[in-house]
């Protein structure tokens, strides 16, 4: 069976991902798509609020709502030694031949590794993206209809518009990364 990995850290999982999402699986068709869940070991922090579980119910809902049924999600911790990550990701999924991400870095690693990881569109990059989103909701701007309904639900479920609001007044907050692509 042909299978993919889709890798993200999805803080939140957001329009722009279901729409990458589609085009994979209508584009490269793989039998079965796994979604790596990147930065697992990491929460509350204000680049990363959510934790491994939170960020894998908001993108099992999601797939629940569209009816998806060929994913399985898979939490990845980071590894932090970038020349040993891609054997680390094989070691915790079934194979698999191509590489989905829209970071250059993850895209590069695999590559390397000899990997498929086709040239992927981005979707409204600048409104869908994790760190936009973040920023919206701590200036108390328009977010709601970036992410799909279910993870609204989520979010509201866990307080995750407070946990944020609390991380960005907290003295040990982790400050938005500038250079942050996710």
């Amino acid at each position: 069976m042909r299978r993919g990995i889709y890798i993200g850290r999805f803080q939140p999982f957001h329009n722009g991902h279901m729409e990458l999402l589609r085009h994979v699986m209508k584009t490269y068709a793989p039998g079965e798509l796994l979604i790596g869940i990147g930065s697992a070991q990491v929460s509350h922090t204000l680049d990363n609020p959510f934790t491994a579980g939170e960020r894998f119910e908001m993108v099992e809902a999601v797939l629940r709502a569209e009816q998806v049924q060929n994913c399985r999600i898979v939490p990845i911790p980071d590894l932090d030694r970038h020349a040993l990550w891609v054997s680390h990701v094989v070691s915790l999924v079934p194979p698999f031949e191509q590489a989905y991400s829209s970071d250059p870095l993850t895209k590069m690693l695999f590559s390397e590794a000899g990997y498929e990881t086709p040239d992927l569109p981005m979707f409204n990059r600048g409104m869908y993206e994790g760190k936009e989103i973040r920023r919206r909701i701590l200036a108390k701007e328009s977010w709601e209809d970036l992410i799909p309904t279910p993870v609204r639900k989520i979010l509201e479920e866990i307080q995750g518009v407070e946990r944020l609001r609390l991380l960005a007044g907290s003295k040990e907050a982790v400050r938005l990364d500038p250079n942050d692509r996710h």
